[in-house]
């Protein structure tokens, strides 16, 4: 073995000797210097542990039967040291201590040899101490860069997730209010994202007296690109900007009108087929009102078919389906009108409610929606509603996979004109 050996990264370069013989020492410490090692003494367990605490050298040798601190209780106080630098320990032992070999391997130590030591198995025990050492330190740099590209992940991801906290106050302010009253009508909205933000979108508003726009959306996909489709959707559905809303339009350069629900769909249609790079689409259940009649006209673009709960008890799923917005261009929406009478309320949902996971792994499907409906009880109406129809919702659902798709809802409450 000469320098060139022992100079690579992770080889031994350092070499402390522990034993109480001075003599021993001597020998052991000609052996190393003449192999080109860099060598350290210490007579006692108690001084090898003040040489280690100033610098870990990368090989110890030390004598197992000293006085004081034994070479036993070296290697567990060295191996107990909180310094991650790792050392291949050798404990030089009697004939008579072999029977003692496994407490050693217990107490820390990687080797063992024989007491008088012969040259040639010391140079043989080194090499392959070398080797073990050269594949540990190997390993504690890979570990080294493991954990700064985690620290630096995890700096990312703290990054992100404050720019998502950030990002769903700005999509909450797309729902200002999730309750309004129209005269005697009432509109209140739910809108509970699976993650910080979320693609689904709920909304009304209103151009004058007895007139009413609602609607519930979903758009494909999750995370922050549906979240950045919802806040477009918001702006052409404001409740705010009416010259910006594509469900109203301008009438004698006076006062705002609601557009036809199929009018909607197809604007709504057309500006996304239009828009280049964009893949999201959306599915819809579009409604407006009439106040003073009750009549209501839908259109409903892929979305789950809204549920009208009758004053008299009876449900039903209403609309006809319809093609998603945004996927298929130049294609015509219908629409469907009927009239609620006083007391009626529908109920345009996402299908986040209808397929959520069950405990058994089944989805939850349009008639347990129904089940859930009737366990809200007639009693109850408006956000107080819309709040215990989603609880109810979590209590089924199963425990172990939580929420995997938004849940939002539009609750409209008729009480005539």
């Amino acid at each position: 073995m000469d320098n060139e050996d022992h100079t690579v990264a992770g080889s031994i370069r350092r070499v402390l000797v522990v034993d109480d013989s001075r003599l021993q020492r001597r020998i052991l410490v000609a052996s190393l210097k003449k192999w080109g090692f860099e060598v350290v003494e210490a007579e006692s367990g108690e001084a090898a542990m003040e040489i280690c605490q100033a610098e870990t050298p990368d090989l110890i040798l030390s004598d197992w039967m000293m006085p004081g601190m034994n070479g036993l209780e070296f290697c567990r106080a060295f191996r107990a040291r909180s310094s991650g630098d790792y050392a291949y320990f050798i404990l030089l032992t009697s004939k008579s201590e072999k029977n003692e070999v496994a407490e050693g391997l217990d107490a820390g130590a990687d080797d063992f040899l024989t007491k008088p030591v012969s040259s040639d198995e010391l140079r043989a025990r080194i090499s392959a101490g070398e080797r073990i050492l050269r594949m540990q330190r190997e390993l504690s740099e890979k570990n080294r860069i493991v954990s700064e590209t985690l620290g630096e992940l995890q700096r990312v991801y703290d990054a992100i997730d404050k720019d998502l906290i950030q990002a769903r106050k700005i999509q909450e302010s797309l729902v200002p209010e999730l309750s309004k009253t129209f005269g005697s009508s009432t509109v209140s909205l739910l809108l509970k994202p699976c993650g910080h933000i979320g693609g689904d979108l709920v909304g009304m508003f209103s151009p004058g007296v007895n007139r009413i726009g609602f609607y519930s959306i979903d758009v494909s996909g999750h995370g922050i690109t549906s979240a950045m489709m919802t806040a477009r959707l918001g702006g052409y559905l404001s409740s705010n900007y009416f010259d910006q809303n594509v469900g109203m339009e301008k009438r004698f350069n006076r006062f705002y009108a609601l557009r036809q629900p199929e009018e909607v769909a197809s604007l709504l249609n057309a500006r996304l087929i239009a828009d280049t790079g964009i893949e999201e689409y959306f599915t819809m259940a579009y409604c407006i009102a009439d106040l003073r009649s009750g009549v209501v006209k839908m259109v409903q673009a892929g979305h789950p078919h809204p549920l009208l709960l009758r004053k008299n008890g009876k449900m039903e799923f209403i609309g006809k389906g319809g093609v998603p917005v945004g996927l298929v261009p130049d294609i015509g929406y219908s629409q469907e009108e009927f009239t609620m009478e006083r007391g009626d309320r529908l109920l345009l949902f996402s299908d986040g409610f209808t397929e959520a996971r069950l405990e058994d792994g089944s989805m939850l499907e349009p008639e347990g929606l129904l089940e859930l409906v009737e366990k809200c009880g007639s009693g109850q109406s408006g956000k107080e509603f819309l709040d215990d129809l989603y609880w109810h919702l979590t209590q089924v659902m199963s425990k172990e996979h939580g929420l995997e798709d938004d849940v939002s809802a539009t609750l409209f409450e008729y009480q005539g004109p």
